[in-house]
């Protein structure tokens, strides 16, 4: 894994710390329970970036989501709620 999310549960931010962080373009997308794109992001993170923060996601609705990573070949996937 090389990269964790600070909580599973967010309100209008994601908090996500870089394990071993290298100059990378980092894209992330969150996706509701139907699989629709709710919200992108794509950052180039840094050799020493240890967090990244993703605002703006105060307009989501509450629910479930799936936070979908990649980092050149390397993806992952993680469950994601949003709460009040």
């Amino acid at each position: 894994m090389f990269l964790k999310v600070k909580s599973p549960v967010f309100i209008d931010h994601l908090t996500i710390q870089v394990d071993r962080p290298q100059k990378c373009l980092l894209k992330a997308v969150l996706k509701d329970d139907a699989g629709l794109v709710c919200s992108a992001l794509e950052t180039e993170v840094e050799n020493d970036q240890q967090e990244l923060d993703w605002n703006g996601l105060n307009d989501l609705p509450y629910g479930v989501y799936t936070l979908e990573v990649s980092r050149g070949a390397d993806e992952m996937k993680m469950r994601l709620v949003k709460r009040v």
